[in-house]
This record gives C-alpha cells, structure tokens and sequence, in this order.
C-alpha cells in the first residue's frame, strides 16, 4: 500500500471515530434532558448531602413523650372543642365536689409541686422542653431535648410569637398550669401524696405553652376570676380544667363551678 493510500485510509478512520463518539454524546444528552437517566444516587447520599451540627430540627426529636405525644400545635383561634366533649365536661362537672378554699398559708411551690421542670416521664428532657417541642411550630433544637427558637400562635390571644431562647427573651413564651398550683393546693391538692402533686405539676393536660403577658395575668386565678382572652379557645380551656380538676381529686368553689357552667354552656 502506498503512503497516500495509508494517509486516507487513517483519515477515513479517524472521521469515523469522531462521528461515532458525537453520536454517543448527542444520545446521552438526549435520554438526561428527557429523565430516562436519573442522577448519581450515591453521589446524592455522598458526604455532601448529610451534615451534622449540634442544633437540629424537629426531625432530630427524640421519641414522643406524655407531653409531646398530643396532635401538635393548631390554630387556637379555631375551636377545636366539639358539643361532644361541651357534654363531656359539663358531666364531669356536676361530679365535682363545691367546697369552699382551704386555706393558703404556707404554701411552697417547690416544696409542694416539686421544682420546675423536672422530667417525670423520664424521656430524658424537662417538662418545660417537652411542651415548648409540642406547642410550638418550626421548633430548633440544641441537642435532644433544649428548644432553642420556634414559633407559638398563643392559644390565650391567638397572637403569633417568635421564641427565641434566653435572658432576655424566653419570658415571652411560658408554661401555664390550666389549673394554677396555688389553685389546687387550695381545692384539694393538700391531701395528695408529694408524688401525685408532681404529677399534675407536669402533666400535658394541664399545660399550655402562651404568650407570658396572659400567664402574669392570670397568676393563681380560676375560671370565675380569669378566663382566656381567645374566646375561641375557652371551651378548651375549661374542659381542661374540669378534667384535671377531676382527674387529680379536685373540687371547685361556688363561683367557679358557675363560670365553668356559663362557659360550657355556650359551647
């Protein structure tokens, strides 16, 4: 063979080549724009895509405990009560005992409902933690338990805080006791045992994560003194109280049992 020949037999093959390899990449561009090839799954999952920090989201939560198990927060200004649970609570009510208050002398919120907030549930987070994770949207969390930012549509106003842990500003969002301590030691906490007081001292149902002008406001009050400012959410405010009025051997005093009665009533 000639070296011309050779010369344009080595062209016609590198031409060829070149048409080969275009083809291919015109093809393989073609079934990625229309979704035939999907992305790297494993380069997805890589490195690039896990980081680790200690502040979290709600997703890094622990398990559910007692105070973090119920529905979650919902729009207060909403009544989530129903005539069912109206008719439930006024039963309950007529059952409780009307007395008049024992006297308050001596009383010690620590010494009597134990200190705030302590983890009777023994998920490893406080009580305090508990409800702020269960009350609040958008919750940011410092490790497992501490929420450190979040978002809380009072159910005593219906009015929209932004909580932001520390000094300065953790006071905007507190944990009201439904049924205030100094309430039930004075209707019949005095004679449960140091336990059971710790035990409603924590319990889910008889707390609420609120704007802390309302809690200050409503101080050691009943339903014939203070009721929330939300009309909407009173209902659910005195089914609460009834319910754990009932549930912790409670009774009520005349004008309360009244107010709780109006209120019901009107569900």
């Amino acid at each position: 063979m000639t070296s011309r020949r050779r010369r344009r037999t080595r062209t016609r093959i590198s031409l060829t080549s070149v048409l080969v390899v275009l083809a291919l990449a015109i093809g393989g561009y073609t079934l990625d724009a229309t979704g035939v090839l999907g992305p790297d799954a494993d380069a997805a999952a890589g490195p690039t895509a896990v980081a680790t920090a200690t502040i979290g989201t709600e997703s890094d939560a622990p398990e559910p405990s007692r105070a973090s198990s119920p529905t979650g927060p919902t729009d207060p200004t909403v009544s989530t009560s129903t005539d069912a649970d109206a008719a439930d609570a006024r039963a309950l009510l007529a059952t409780l005992p009307v007395k008049g208050k024992a006297a308050g002398t001596g009383y010690d919120r620590t010494g009597e409902f134990g200190s705030a907030w302590i983890d009777v549930d023994h998920n490893g987070c406080d009580t305090r933690n508990d409800v702020l994770a269960r009350d609040l949207s958008g919750i940011v969390r410092q490790g497992p338990c501490k929420v450190m930012t979040g978002t809380l549509v009072s159910p005593y106003t219906g009015a929209t805080i932004d909580f932001v842990r520390g000094n300065t500003t953790s006071t905007l969002v507190q944990i009201d006791h439904v049924v205030a301590l100094e309430n039930a030691w004075r209707t019949g906490a005095q004679q449960l045992s140091q336990s059971e007081r710790e035990a409603l001292a924590n319990d889910p149902s008889n707390l609420f994560a609120v704007d802390g002008r309302s809690n200050s406001q409503k101080r050691s009050g009943d339903a014939a003194t203070w009721l929330p400012a939300n009309k909407a959410f009173r209902c659910t405010y005195i089914e609460h109280q009834v319910s754990v009025k009932a549930e912790y051997r409670l009774w009520v005093v005349p004008a309360e049992r009244d107010a709780m009665e109006r209120v019901l009533g009107a569900c």
